[in-house]
């Protein structure tokens, strides 16, 4: 990796941590779902039957809805450049398009990693305090399942900030968000549902990323396969499409 793409990230980097908002949503975000998710699941009867709740399910579900808010960050941080001639001015550099994209998602990786990990912690401590104890291989393979879901999201960040301008492309990531929450099985039981509802969960790769988690955690790693597999492909496809569009951007920026 080159000195000019570290010297890009760390550019990145620095106006990310110089935003409270990457804090509150970044880091004390999730945390404070797992918490208050937990004080609910104290609530509901054990007659109900209802497990999504309970903290070896709702890590995973809390774990990638706190990835999409990296989304939102990404593309904040790749339109308000673009929108303030940052950019512009920088393609004088030596820098390439491929570089510009690697200086952007390397931060917001960080970012992702440093979530994610927090996210388990607190999930350990809860587990404690629920009598419940993870498994350690689990909880690390549940962890590294993420990696495409967050990939896709900083994908989908890196593609709406290079489309459109700093106004609407956070319009269009609160939409990504939404989809995540109501349709990544993070507050209803998804599998007892069925119908419909499911096959397109099934479809989708915010459920897919959350049961990749889940099967980890549970021990259940032949069981992670197929959604990992559905979340790698989105991620691939989702970052390609979010590169390519930017090098063209760059490309027409420059004309």
């Amino acid at each position: 990796m080159s000195d000019r793409v570290m010297i890009f990230s760390q550019r990145n980097l620095k106006e990310l941590m110089r935003d409270p908002l990457s804090y509150i949503f970044c880091i004390g975000f999730p945390v404070v779902m797992l918490i208050v998710m937990t004080a609910v699941n104290e609530s509901i009867p054990p007659q109900a039957g209802m497990t999504v709740f309970q903290i070896q399910n709702l890590s995973g579900g809390i774990a990638v809805f706190g990835l999409s808010f990296v989304m939102l960050f990404t593309c904040m941080t790749v339109s308000k450049d673009r929108s303030g001639a940052f950019l512009r001015r920088l393609y004088a550099s030596p820098l390439k398009g491929a570089e510009y994209v690697s200086g952007y998602t390397l931060p917001v990786m960080v970012i992702a990693a440093v979530q994610t990990v927090i996210t388990a912690a607190a999930s350990v401590v809860i587990g404690i305090f629920q009598d419940y104890t993870f498994d350690f291989v689990g909880l690390i393979c549940g962890m590294l399942m993420l990696i495409p879901i967050a990939v896709m999201f900083i994908g989908l960040g890196l593609l709406f900030g290079t489309i459109f301008n700093e106004k609407a492309a956070p319009g269009l990531c609160s939409i990504i968000i939404s989809l995540a929450a109501f349709l990544g099985g993070e507050w209803m039981d998804i599998e007892a549902m069925g119908g419909t509802i499911k096959k397109i969960c099934d479809i989708l790769p915010f459920y897919n990323g959350v049961k990749a988690m889940r099967f980890c955690v549970a021990g259940e790693f032949s069981e992670a396969v197929t959604p990992l597999l559905i979340t790698a492909v989105y991620a691939a496809a989702v970052f390609v499409l979010a590169a390519v569009c930017f090098s063209k951007k760059m490309k027409s920026d420059i004309r």
